[in-house]
């Protein structure tokens, strides 16, 4: 028998070691934005995740940029396939990561990402150089699959149910979340520490990756953790 895990993501991702079940907790939706900010000069633009990267490609051969930095494996291999040439990636694929190896000044960034995103990377670049940042897009719960997962969970058929964005999971504790359920995995400290503030006490993958997340869920069901 393999454990039944729900993946909350909004990309897939398939493995043979576990029964996976997409249930995206979060739906994107583009936001207009000023596009005089890309008749400006940049040296740097940053993807921080692959939703960016999908709605601003259109905008790219507008833009005058010299050098692409991405967050995430994922975001890099998205940019490989639609042939954007990534110059900066950094082997922790967090925020602070990005800000411990990204040690540039008197740049100008770009950063079109989400709305809701954490500050600390606009706010952190801008001290010593001048950052341009795009609300390009803002999450929209999906409360038809949240309350399918959490049925699903009543009814015991969930052996682990993940979560890879702090979005998604202020959009699961909006509802009442099931009494007595607590196999809770996290990909990121910072999603993991929006479960431990809403009273849920993840597992958190050792690497900010879906592979890395299945590994430690197939390590913790061998160890009767979950």
């Amino acid at each position: 028998m393999k454990p039944v895990v729900v993946m909350t993501q909004s990309s897939e991702f398939n493995s043979d070691l576990v029964e996976i079940m997409h249930k995206p907790f979060i739906e994107i939706q583009s936001l207009e934005f000023d596009t005089q900010v890309l008749h400006h000069k940049y040296d740097w633009i940053i993807f921080s995740s692959k939703n960016a990267v999908r709605i601003f490609y259109k905008y790219l051969n507008q833009l005058d940029v010299k050098y692409v930095a991405v967050i995430g494996q994922k975001t890099a291999e998205l940019c490989e396939a639609l042939k954007i040439n990534v110059d900066f990636i950094p082997n922790d694929y967090s925020q602070e990561g990005f800000l411990n190896q990204f040690k540039k000044d008197q740049q100008s960034i770009l950063i079109p990402s989400s709305a809701e995103a954490r500050p600390k990377l606009q706010h952190t670049l801008a001290q010593n150089n001048i950052v341009t940042k795009i609300d390009l897009y803002k999450p929209i719960p999906n409360d038809r699959n949240i309350r399918e997962v959490i049925q699903l969970i009543e009814h015991h058929k969930v052996h682990a149910l993940t979560f890879s964005s702090s979005s998604a999971v202020n959009a699961y504790i909006k509802h009442d979340v099931p009494c007595g359920f607590d196999k809770y995995v996290a990909i990121g400290a910072q999603t993991a520490n929006t479960l431990r503030k809403n009273g849920l006490k993840p597992l958190i993958a050792d690497k900010q990756t879906s592979e890395s997340l299945i590994n430690k869920i197939i390590e913790s069901w061998y160890n009767n953790e979950i």
